[in-house]
């Protein structure tokens, strides 16, 4: 069974939801408006082959919020004082889009706090490149509107593929998502550069590409290959951006069989 747990990291209360497996361990750094449980119905399916820790990124879910710092660097600070605090020793990072980021910036800070990473359709946006496909009305309206409270119905008009359940879920908790916490992070897709720290990376490496999305085409992927040779490259063919979302197997696949 999954349970929650709190920790002193990075000078704040981090939450995190561990899924028990036998194998490796995992920290799953989910993206920018997941909190944690959100990704429960993937981290039991990955939980067949590691040891599954979900974190609250700061500013959402059970995590500390408020007036903080809330920039690709704490982010990436987090993640490494977290594994510490929660006496990780060297897991797996898996990151989702925003959490990719930190995940790649987290592993330039601190070269031997992780045993590999598993990016997964990070935004390669940054200075000088082009923008991130989704548009900021998206997360005010839905988080504004979550706010208020909402239900799953709702919820449809902003993730119209998604399962009734998994609306039910995003309803209940997007309004744990920090709105100013999501505006930097936001911003910080256009303004910080995580080209630059990739070929800095020695750990196994894992990129996976929604195949149906618009976050990451080939010229990426080659580009990204050639800052980090070593990385091998998974695609999900037809899923969005939220690949556990629109192909759950898929993404499985894609993860499980992953080895530091």
């Amino acid at each position: 069974m999954a349970f929650g747990y709190n920790v002193h990291a990075n000078g704040i209360r981090q939450h995190l939801i561990r899924y028990r497996g036998n194998g490796p361990t995992m920290l799953l750094i989910p993206g920018i408006t997941s909190p944690a449980i959100t990704w429960g119905f993937v981290a039991e399916r990955l939980a067949e082959k590691f040891d599954v820790h979900v974190l609250d990124v700061r500013g959402r879910g059970l995590s500390q919020a408020g007036k903080l710092d809330y920039s690709l660097d704490a982010m990436a600070r987090d993640a490494v004082e977290v594994t510490k605090a929660a006496g990780l020793g060297k897991p797996i990072v898996l990151g989702h889009s925003m959490g990719a980021r930190n995940a790649i910036r987290a592993a330039r800070l601190a070269p031997d706090a992780f045993a590999g990473l598993v990016l997964v359709d990070p935004p390669v946006s940054g200075p000088g490149r082009r923008e991130y496909p989704s548009k900021w009305a998206w997360y005010e309206d839905s988080i504004l509107m979550a706010q208020k409270g909402c239900s799953a119905d709702d919820m449809q008009v902003f993730c119209p593929t998604w399962t009734q359940e998994q609306r039910a879920v995003r309803a209940e908790w997007l309004h744990t998502c920090q709105l100013d916490a999501i505006d930097t992070a936001f911003k910080g897709f256009h303004t910080d550069d995580i080209h630059q720290d990739l070929p800095h990376l020695t750990l196994p490496l894992r990129l996976v590409v929604a195949g149906g999305a618009p976050v990451i085409q080939d010229e990426d992927v080659a580009e990204i290959r050639q800052l980090a040779p070593r990385i091998e490259v998974r695609t999900v063919e037809g899923a969005g951006h939220m690949i556990p979302w629109d192909d759950l197997d898929g993404f499985v696949e894609a993860v499980l069989d992953f080895s530091a």
